[in-house]
């Protein structure tokens, strides 16, 4: 059972959302909260898989419990699920370490791919979603040059990175590679530890700041 939390300060998204989740049978909605705060203490009490998180939320925003949730409890996954389709938003919240983007307009079978597929470690953005990250992309700064010139990264490396930006698995990855899953996870460790992340997303929002897809 994949065990999900839900932050959202709207009762009546809340109780949409439970409707919706409850028809998979291998979905279990264990606690919902009102705001960034009350979705950390639940967190705690409650150790879900997953957070639905809404990202304007009063006392506490999404992005700031994002933000924490990393640092206190980072083997819980965050799938943003937001009114808000604004870039700077969705960038933050990926740099944040969110495994996803949804807008609440979502289809159910985006949502659940979705969720399923950030409790596997794995990082599943529309590609519309994928083209506004990497359409952050530019050309660096001098100072940016200076910064992105310590991210050495392997040719492999740069390999499993594009690879991951057009949204493969790492059995995808390693199939086209041809190198194992194992390897596979191996330099994203390296990338990730390179970049300062700890998702998939996360490495794709800072890779595309940096210049480096």
């Amino acid at each position: 059972m994949i065990k999900i939390l839900i932050a959202d300060d709207h009762l009546i998204i809340r109780q949409g959302l439970r409707l919706i989740l409850e028809t998979e049978n291998d979905f279990e909605l264990v606690g919902e909260a009102s705001d960034g705060a009350e979705a950390l203490s639940l967190c705690k009490k409650l150790k879900p898989d997953i957070v639905l998180m809404d990202l304007r939320m009063p006392n506490m925003d999404g992005l700031t419990a994002i933000e924490k949730l990393r640092v206190e409890q980072p083997e819980i996954a965050v799938v943003i699920l937001t009114t808000f389709n604004e870039d700077d938003l969705m960038f933050r919240g990926l740099q944040a370490g969110a495994r996803g983007y949804l807008l609440k307009d979502t289809g159910r079978v985006a949502l659940f791919d979705t969720i399923r597929a950030a409790v596997r470690g794995e990082t599943l953005l529309k590609p519309e979603i994928m083209a506004r990250v990497l359409s952050r992309a530019h050309t660096p700064s001098a100072t940016e040059t200076k910064t992105t010139e310590l991210i050495n990264l392997t040719e492999r490396e740069q390999e499993v990175l594009k690879a991951v930006a057009r949204g493969e698995r790492s059995k995808e990855i390693a199939s086209h590679l041809g190198i194992s899953e194992r390897t596979v996870k191996a330099h994203l460790a390296s990338i990730y530890n390179k970049l300062g992340v700890d998702s998939r997303a996360a490495a794709i929002a800072v890779a595309a700041q940096r210049g480096l897809l």
